[in-house]
């Protein structure tokens, strides 16, 4: 049944606060570092409601656009903030919980056989993967690329070509999933050191050891801003 014909629905408030700070931030020519407003500030020049303007960074603080100091304000994360749409947020809200639950039980998997049966090169596969990810993360970005390879790896050791097949049946919604992941504070180190644990497992044939290290790698994947925000809370109005 399609649902082509439901009901239509005017755009969220913090979504037009959202395109003002878009444009404010553009034609203020602000950069990464920089500070916005004060919330209670910008509420009254938007003529909006804080609790708006409030939501609007946290979907901002989401997307790793911003960060918001405790009680220091907010600063600019990136050059601009060139948001995603909210409704696409939302689907990969809905969608994401599944996707990690599926990571879990074919990576923890993976990892086990991999213990069992990696080659010296597949361990040479792994190591250079994770060189590449601090290399990523040292110069200043997430590691995501690094990641991908390092996980790659990972399934390619268990020599499981139906687990590998599972693998690739999901692998843009992992990329999602990883990429939600990285973009959270901190979290590129706490990753990195993570693989490395995965990683010394496999490498000295411990499966139960592999299988729980990665396990909670993937449980720490799963602990992203995204699934605590709430698309609908907006009290107030104006």
């Amino acid at each position: 049944m399609t649902d082509a014909l439901r009901p239509m629905t005017k755009q969220r408030l913090y979504e037009q606060v959202l395109d003002r700070l878009r444009q404010y931030v553009t034609e203020g020519g602000l950069r990464s570092g920089d500070r916005l407003p004060p919330e209670r500030d910008l509420a009254q020049r938007l003529g909006v409601s804080r609790a708006s303007v409030k939501q609007a960074i946290v979907v901002l603080e989401v997307q790793g656009l911003v960060e918001a100091r405790h009680g220091g304000g907010t600063y600019l994360v990136r050059d601009s903030l060139d948001v995603e749409p909210v409704d696409r947020m939302v689907e990969r809200r809905r969608r994401l919980p599944d996707v990690l639950e599926a990571r879990e039980a074919l990576e923890t998997k993976l990892a086990e056989l991999a213990a069992e049966r990696r080659t010296d090169d597949d361990l040479t596969a792994m190591r250079s993967a994770l060189a590449h990810m601090a290399g990523e993360i040292e110069a200043g970005g997430h590691g995501v690329e690094g990641d991908r390879l390092f996980h790659a790896a990972v399934t390619a050791a268990a020599h499981s070509g139906l687990l590998a097949e599972f693998m690739r049946s999901i692998a843009a919604q992992i990329a999602e999933s990883r990429t939600e992941s990285l973009r959270q504070p901190g979290r590129p180190h706490r990753s990195l050191a993570q693989h490395r644990a995965i990683l010394d497992a496999i490498a000295d044939g411990h499966p139960r050891q592999a299988a729980t290290a990665m396990r909670r790698h993937v449980r720490t994947v799963a602990k992203v801003r995204l699934l605590d925000w709430d698309p609908e809370e907006e009290a107030g109005g104006r």
